[in-house]
């Protein structure tokens, strides 16, 4: 019998909607909190910051061929120019389009906006998961890209519909090869245990529901010209197709010509009108977002509400999501502070808490170059955008009992430090550009530097999710005073160097200080956790 963690669900949270139950929140929906969206939120009600979020943004100008040089120029993408729907010439112009892909999505998640848009494509690159190298074709990659986005709060049936027919997809788990005389059941199988239904105690779909789904999806086809796909109805499967009590011993009748394709929408109601399909992504959005064992009361206070509200909506994203993040449970304090972040997480929100200035994205050469350098830090310890592990995503987001642990390990943690080392320190710099944490700029912008305790609740309240002991409030003050006992040896120094902030040696003291203490903050085990 599972152990009861929390009793809470999804009833309207009516608490406190202070500091920190607002950076839980945005740490959550965001990569890393900046100032700016701290205090654009603060002192509005709960409902009022949700609805924000959830808003849908303006899609983004494609990504641009950034990539000419000495070595390479490709012929039929002028420099600075979209690249997305300009035929395949050859590998190599292929390879660095996919870089500038990686490069461009990593740049969106830097500039997002203030709202939920780029952690929910992130969440959906995980849950219908590709992979670049497998794809091979940098046009497709994108086109899947763009279709996330466009469903990323909106409804998820009607997204499962597009990524069945999406020709990345087709690509990537051979959908285009499947035909009445050869069916491939690749993705008739990941589209019922991996996409819908799940593996779940009561997904009680069988192999024989496998090569049905597969029959259902004989025919279509790939056009490399337009990157879309079609459909060959010489080429479907045009007798019924029968599936197991699992779905009400459902019989699909077979149709032919362009009828053929109607059977998709026939198996997706079927899919849909399952239980297990609501629950199952349910209990995918709670460990993304709010928590990663799902016990006995959880599943009956928390997913069982949240799937009769996603299908009440007709798999509408959006209600579920503003059920979540509504809810007492969201808030309760057990689940604040419980999640290691992911490498994106991290990397991701290191340069956003700190509000890192990288290049404006018309000068695309370097803007690319410094945002690829941080996708490259995310690859390096587990999280490589555009290409997970496998179909199934990342381990951490499914793989029991371990979960987030996954993400830390003795090679991953030193890397982890060594990144936020670096961006505190000398940062990243190529083509004459740097990239690193601005502490003077980012300690002015705080309510109150002058006041030490006032700057170390202030930099935690903003930095943690979790309260730290007075003794690590007291040591990270002390770095500030130099050792010094009293105050003003901060308020000092820090009124000198903003009475005069040319002088070399006021510039210097608070630089040495301030780089200590926010050193130290990342260092500890706390800023590891969202």
């Amino acid at each position: 019998m599972s152990s009861v963690r929390t009793f809470s669900g999804t009833a309207a949270y009516t608490g406190s909607f202070g500091n920190t139950q607002l950076v839980h929140l945005l740490k959550r929906t965001l990569f890393g909190v900046k100032q700016a969206d701290i205090l654009s939120f603060t002192a509005k009600p709960l409902n009022v910051v949700v609805d924000a979020l959830l808003t849908t943004n303006v899609p983004p100008p494609p990504p641009v061929n950034n990539y000419n040089d000495s070595s390479y120029n490709d012929a039929n993408v002028a420099a600075g120019q979209a690249w997305v729907s300009t035929p395949y010439t050859d590998g190599t112009a292929d390879s660095r389009r996919t870089a500038s892909y990686k490069a461009w999505w990593l740049g969106r998640m830097l500039n997002q906006q203030q709202t939920i848009e780029e952690k929910m494509v992130l969440f959906w690159h995980n849950h219908f998961a590709t992979q670049t190298v497998t794809i091979g074709d940098a046009r497709y990659i994108y086109k899947h890209n763009a279709l996330l986005r466009q469903f990323a709060l909106g409804n998820f049936k009607q997204l499962v519909k597009q990524i069945t027919l999406d020709p990345a997809m087709l690509r990537y788990l051979s959908g285009y090869q499947n035909v009445k005389t050869s069916p491939n059941e690749n993705y008739g199988r990941e589209l019922q245990e991996l996409f819908t239904i799940g593996k779940g105690p009561n997904s009680k779909y069988t192999e024989d529901d496998v090569k049905a789904a597969a029959r259902v999806l004989t025919g279509y086809t790939i056009n490399a010209t337009t990157i879309s796909s079609g459909f060959d109805s010489t080429k479907h499967d045009t007798a019924n197709k029968q599936f197991s009590p699992f779905y009400n011993n459902k019989t699909i009748v077979g149709k032919t010509g362009t009828g053929g394709t109607t059977e998709l929408d026939d198996m997706l109601d079927m899919i849909f009108g399952t239980n297990e399909c609501a629950l199952f992504i349910c209990r995918k959005l709670y460990r993304f977002f709010v928590y990663y064992v799902i016990d006995d009361a959880t599943e009956a206070n928390v997913i069982t509400p949240l799937a009769a509200i996603f299908r009440a909506n007709n798999y509408e994203i959006k209600p579920v999501l503003k059920a979540i993040f509504t809810s007492d449970h969201f808030f309760d304090p057990l689940n604040r502070g419980c999640i290691i972040k992911s490498p994106i997480d991290l990397q991701v929100g290191v340069c956003r808490d700190f509000n890192i200035v990288f290049p404006v994205e018309t000068d695309y050469v370097n803007a690319y170059y410094m945002w690829d350098y941080i996708r490259a830090q995310s690859a390096t310890i587990s999280q490589n955008i555009g290409d997970p592990p496998n179909v199934a995503g990342w381990p951490a987001y499914y793989l029991e009992p371990q979960y987030h642990e996954l993400w830390i390990n003795t090679d991953t943690l030193p890397k982890r430090n060594q990144f936020t080392d670096t961006m505190i320190g000398n940062g990243y710099t190529r083509n004459g550009k740097k990239i690193a944490i601005d502490v003077i700029a980012f300690t002015n912008a705080l309510p109150n530097p002058l006041d030490p305790n006032a700057l170390v609740t202030d930099v935690l309240a903003q930095l943690y999710v979790i309260d730290v002991s007075q003794q690590v409030k007291d040591f990270l003050k002390s770095i500030l005073l130099s050792s010094q006992l009293a105050d003003h040896y901060w308020y000092d120094a820090w009124y000198a160097y903003k009475s005069l902030p040319s002088d070399a040696s006021n510039k210097a003291i608070v630089t040495t200080r301030l780089t200590a203490f926010y050193k130290y903050i990342m260092d500890l085990p706390e800023y590891q956790l969202s």
